[in-house]
């Protein structure tokens, strides 16, 4: 068996060691070469290659160092946004994941000479919250991105409003409270004065026995009557209810509203000229907030994020879906549009509700049904 043979226990060994990491110290980043061992990075370093790539390296080396730099902190940026998200986490945990892969750039091709001093650079350029601990240097990834901060500021929003509709139900609860003392109050007060009075009085025996008589059917006609007061508070309490329920029911929002059949446009440019402001068919809602839709034009088939798409409004006297609020999920026919406001006024057209017309329905909350 030759030495050059493929199956050779040699060549299967050496194939082994090219797919791992080597050694750091054999690895050229201007070829962009790993050497197996010192004898290669020796005839690697008197190559015509090699001293073609230093001449173009000592005309601007800064412009070298400055682009590795950039790809050194942009790989390692998206490792951490893409695996680790805004965790705090160790800095070498980072590290140790990215160099895993053989491609990386080798920090001592960029300008910082050390882990911590490239930890930080990042918390002073902003890229990063970092602190220092007795267990090392601890780094949490700072998202900028315009769409997760519109999301966000819109699950504050949500969130602000859930604390509202709480805030109004303790006060409710409170008032209701406060009527039940308040009757029971006054109750209390009736049997101190008929106590008293009986105390007090000075009538004969018959006299004082035929009080309690009429003091025991006024008892029990008061009771009677106190019984159908307290009904009737309790009835209008309920009806009480029922009116807050059904008001905080129409006013209830909530941060997802696609559904299936409606029409959409894309606002994403992230797809280039050919989707964007193009109008598609929502096909299939996935966990609430992702859909399946349907290029009108080309027929194309894409799986967006609702924050990449917005409703459509049609001509007065098209159907529409109601997507949001007390109303959700009511087909209805647009009337009016409110340009001034960016609402509209529907008439409700299925369900028990049909014929109802109803006003001021922001722009975001209907869309055009197909």
């Amino acid at each position: 068996m030759g030495k050059s043979d493929f199956l050779s226990p040699k060549a299967i060994a050496n194939r082994i060691k090219s797919k791992g990491l080597q050694k750091l110290r054999w690895y050229c980043q201007m070829c962009q070469k790993q050497c197996r061992d010192e004898n290669g990075f020796k005839c690697h370093c008197m190559s015509e290659s090699h001293q073609r790539q230093l001449l173009l390296a000592s005309e601007d080396p800064q412009q070298f160092m400055d682009y590795f730099s950039e790809e050194f902190r942009n790989d390692f940026l998206e490792l951490l946004r893409r695996r680790f998200g805004t965790k705090r986490v160790h800095n070498n945990i980072v590290y140790n994941e990215y160099i895993s892969h053989r491609e990386h750039i080798h920090m001592n091709a960029t300008q910082w000479e050390t882990l911590t001093d490239f930890t930080k650079w990042l918390g002073r350029e902003g890229f990063c919250k970092v602190d220092e601990t007795p267990k090392g240097w601890y780094i949490q990834y700072i998202d900028r991105d315009p769409e997760t901060i519109r999301r966000q500021q819109e699950q504050e929003k949500k969130k602000k409003q859930d604390l509202d509709d709480e805030e109004k139900t303790a006060k409710f609860i409170e008032e209701q409270v406060r009527r039940g003392l308040e009757g029971k109050e006054q109750v209390r007060r009736y049997y101190i004065y008929q106590s008293s009075s009986a105390k007090v009085s000075v009538l004969g025996l018959s006299a004082l026995k035929m009080v309690r008589g009429a003091g025991s059917v006024k008892r029990k006609e008061s009771a009677h009557s106190s019984g159908q007061s307290k009904e009737k508070k309790k009835k209008s309490a309920l009806d009480e209810i029922m009116e807050f329920e059904e008001e905080k029911k129409k006013t209830a929002r909530t941060d997802y509203w696609l559904q299936p059949e409606i029409v959409v446009k894309i606002v994403t440019k992230k797809l280039g000229e050919k989707y964007h402001k193009k109008k598609a068919v929502v096909k299939e809602v996935i966990d609430k907030y992702t859909a399946v839709v349907k290029m009108i034009d080309s027929g194309d088939k894409l799986k967006l994020d609702q924050t990449h798409l917005e409703t459509v409004i049609p001509a007065p006297g098209k159907k529409v879906l109601v997507l949001n609020g007390g109303y959700r999920g009511n087909e209805g026919i647009l009337e009016s549009i409110n340009e001034k406001n960016f609402s509209a006024a529907i008439i409700i057209d299925s369900g028990p509700l049909k014929g109802r017309r109803i006003e001021g329905i922001q722009y975001e909350d209907i869309s055009k049904l197909l």
